[in-house]
């Protein structure tokens, strides 16, 4: 039976999908040949914060375009990479930029890195984002650890979870009470205290929106009042995915605009704004993301 095509995204009549069980353990497969790492920590750099992957030692390097059933990264900012290496003894793998709804991917497609992370080995999620900050209190260049989200997606329908489940990945109603790891949110903040970052480091709910616009006035104000902290276009998808098939989730975004909330106000959300936030906190971020892998190999030998 011949598949229906959409953007190197095959869908069959049978329910079939191409990030199915098969799909996925060939990927990983071939990353398993093609490299010695066998990571247990997955890292995914937000927009400007990519730099993350460069704290990786002895790294080896995969385009996005070279790997087997992987999409392609099409943001600026992002440079399209899978890397892996080693970080304080760690073995790691980072995906240096991720895909989004407004690239025009299907949601199964954005998040099949995850179920392919988890089939090589990895255990613990480590999520960064730039984010709109929606609380007032914030300020830009906060980061804030997420412990909790709001999909807006996912009240019309449009969940990665959706469509045929397979057990090998996880239950058919996974529970997201728990989605962000209550340990690993208590440890960022261990640590951020012994770095002297508990200045700029908040927690708070963050919201998904499908992008690639900016939000309207209108639109700030009502998730503000539904109880969002932040805003942003990724993540919320590859934490339901992570924690479906068992991954341990940590999350954070950093502040890079504050979300116009005022019609008298002559501010304007744009994307330079963002990389430009994400250069600026770049070190510190590199500095928190690694101290808290550094404890969880502590943590892991005890």
């Amino acid at each position: 039976m011949r598949p229906i095509v959409n953007d190197c995204f095959y869908t069959f009549p049978n329910g079939y999908r191409n990030d199915n069980y098969d799909v996925c353990r060939a990927t990983a497969d071939w990353l398993l040949s093609n490299t010695k790492m066998r990571p247990t920590v997955g890292i995914v750099c937000g927009s400007g914060l990519g730099g993350l992957a460069e704290m990786l030692k002895d790294p080896q390097f995969f385009k996005y375009s070279d790997i087997p059933n992987f999409p392609h990264s099409t943001v600026p900012g992002h440079a399209g990479r899978l890397v892996f290496g080693t970080l304080k003894g760690k073995s790691c793998v980072c995906m240096q930029g991720r895909f989004h709804l407004y690239e025009g991917y299907p949601i199964q497609k954005i998040t099949l890195p995850m179920r392919v992370f988890k089939l090589m080995g990895v255990e613990t999620m480590i999520l960064t984002n730039a984010a709109g900050g929606l609380n007032q209190d914030y300020k830009v260049g906060d980061v804030m650890i997420i412990k909790d989200h709001i999909n807006m997606p996912g009240f019309a329908g449009i969940n990665p979870l959706g469509g045929p489940n397979d057990e090998r990945f996880g239950v058919r109603f996974p529970c997201m009470s728990d989605a962000y790891n209550r340990e690993l949110r208590q440890l960022a903040f261990k640590v951020a205290s012994d770095l002297g970052y508990s200045d700029f480091l908040k927690e708070g709910v963050y919201c998904v929106l499908g992008g690639p616009s900016f939000e309207t006035i209108a639109e700030c104000r009502m998730l503000h009042k539904l109880g969002a902290d932040a805003v942003g276009m990724s993540t919320v998808h590859e934490v339901l995915v992570a924690h479906h098939a068992g991954m341990r989730c940590f999350a954070l975004s950093l502040i890079s605009n504050r979300a116009v909330m005022d019609y008298d106000s002559q501010e304007r959300a744009n994307h330079e704004e963002v990389l430009e936030t994400g250069r600026l906190r770049a070190e510190q971020l590199v500095q928190l993301v690694s101290a808290l892998v550094a404890r969880l190999e502590q943590n892991n030998n005890s």
